[in-house]
């Protein structure tokens, strides 16, 4: 997630990224969204907003790093509680991402990442067994 989100931030033009999922959700290209007059903002609004966008998943990653470290998973209620907020970013995200951009590569990153947080889970309750 630092690495998806420090990529947002750093390249020029973030929605090209997933083009195809864009142009397919916007129902058009996006020389033809840029080219009326009056979208001439339009490009550093987006890379305002996909900026921000990164930041926010980068900061997630740290977050998940941080919270990941061997005495504060060692607790049982610190670890479920990640878990849990976890499970429904990942629900959510999933939903959104086939509700919203089907068509995106991005959805194969999801379900890596859904299979991830499962492995957890289950290793969550290998240690509770222990």
């Amino acid at each position: 997630m630092i690495f998806l989100g420090a990529r947002w931030m750093i390249v020029d033009e973030p929605w090209m990224l997933d083009k195809v999922a864009n142009i397919e959700r916007l129902e058009m290209t996006f020389d033809e969204l840029f080219e009326p007059n009056i979208n001439s903002t339009l490009p550093g609004y987006l890379r305002q907003i996909y900026r921000f966008f990164g930041l926010w998943v980068s900061i997630i990653g740290f977050f998940i790093i941080s919270f990941s470290s061997p005495k504060l998973t060692s607790q049982e209620i610190i670890r479920k509680r990640l878990l849990f907020c976890m499970g429904i970013m990942m629900v959510m995200g999933t939903i959104l991402g086939y509700a919203l951009i089907p068509s995106s590569h991005f959805i194969y990153l999801m379900w890596i990442m859904n299979i991830l947080y499962l492995f957890c889970i289950y290793n969550h309750s290998k240690i509770n067994h222990e």
